[in-house]
Parts: structure tokens; sequence; C-alpha cells
């Protein structure tokens, strides 16, 4: 199973999960990981949010985009 499949499978399970110290659980792990070199990784601002849907609009009215196997093909040599 590649990567993408799993990740939409850990979100569907997470939609459905109603167990409250399942979740906490998942989510004390992820905001663990989320930290390296005890420096916590920061959410994006509002602004920052915009100025990145701005600019992919941008992108997309301008034709810069790339095909699924385009993306594909270059997520191979990652």
């Amino acid at each position: 199973m590649d990567l993408q499949t799993r990740k939409l499978n850990l979100i569907e399970y997470l939609i459905r999960l109603q167990d409250e110290k399942m979740f906490k659980i998942i989510e004390d792990s992820i905001n663990k990981s989320m930290k390296t070199n005890d420096k916590e990784i920061k959410p994006f601002t509002q602004e920052e949010l915009i100025s990145r849907a701005n600019e992919s609009n941008a992108n997309y009215l301008n034709g810069d985009t790339k095909t699924q196997d385009q993306l594909e093909t270059e997520s191979k040599d990652w």
C-alpha cells in the first residue's frame, strides 16, 4: 500500500473515531513527534495560509500546474 493510500486510510479512521482516550493518545503522539531539536513546529498563521492560497490560485490561473503522473514521477526521486 502506498503512502498516499495509508494517509487517506488514517484520515478516514480519525474521522470515524469516537473514543476520546484513543484520540488523545494519537494527538499526543503527533504533538510529540512534531518537536524537532527542542523546537516545536508552528502552524501557519491565517495570513500565511491566505498568502499561500493566493499564490496557488495565481499559479493555477497562469497554467503553472503538473499532472498527477508528473507528480508521481517526480516523487519517486525523493
